[in-house]
């Protein structure tokens, strides 16, 4: 069974070297909200999320949302794994696809084929699971012979192709996107966007950060609302009638 579960989450970000206090601190009020303290040892602290509680149960999609800085990309890179709790804790069961930084991972000298693979075992899919699934890939990108040439000679439009291919071989239990996914030109990200809604409605749990209550209605059945890293409402969304 696929399910998150977050209790007190509280994540922080030392902000170091800090050369021009009063300068990092506009620029962090900008960029946060505000929430700004000093440790023990005198350091600018960024608190991102603070005692944020929620249980996400397999079946759910939820749409998280609210101004930039209020901690919704911080919540899904720690339900990714990207960052780990200062305080309280954060449970995640199920596999998991991440569309938060879809090329991470890459490494330009090697071909689009192993990169494939590279990206494949981040994603935690063994090499016979990459194998089987390789020629969908190459086939859904539409790369052909680029396939096995160095990720340098790709253009960032054939570089997010591979990425999405990669990204959507294989089901997972938990999806995580930040915004909706729009890749490459009209035939392609039709192809795409048809491609990405297949792969979600196969997914236990969608997780949403959007700015978008049409996306929020469209994809979701629930809506967590986050300010200044904490949650401010929770609530179902109701179909429209």
């Amino acid at each position: 069974m696929a399910g998150i579960v977050a209790e007190d989450l509280r994540i922080e970000y030392p902000i170091l070297q800090t050369t021009d206090r009063s300068l990092k601190r506009r620029v962090v009020h900008a960029a946060t909200g505000g929430r700004i303290a000093r440790d023990a040892r005198d350091h600018v602290v960024v608190t991102a999320l603070d005692g944020v509680s929620f249980v996400v149960s397999e079946g759910e999609r939820v749409a998280l949302v609210g101004h930039n800085g209020s901690g919704k990309t911080t919540l899904l890179r720690a339900i990714a794994g990207v960052y780990d709790p200062t305080a309280g804790r954060l449970a995640v069961q199920g596999s998991i696809s991440s569309f938060i930084d879809i090329s991470i991972g890459f490494d330009p000298e090697a071909t689009g084929r192993e990169n494939v693979y590279l990206r494949g075992f981040i994603m935690g899919m063994t090499r016979a699971d990459i194998a089987a699934r390789m020629d969908d890939i190459h086939d859904f990108s539409g790369l052909g012979d680029y396939l096995d040439l160095p990720l340098r000679s790709y253009s960032s439009g054939m570089l997010l192709r591979i990425a999405f291919a990669v990204a959507t071989a294989m089901p997972r239990d938990i999806v995580l996107m930040d915004e909706w996914l729009s890749v490459g030109d009209a035939d392609f990200a039709q192809r795409a966007a048809e491609r990405l809604r297949q792969f979600v409605a196969r997914t236990a749990i969608l997780v949403l950060a959007t700015h978008s209550n049409e996306l929020a209605a469209r994809f979701c059945t629930r809506r967590i609302e986050l300010a200044q890293g904490r949650v401010v409402s929770d609530e179902p969304i109701r179909a429209a009638p």
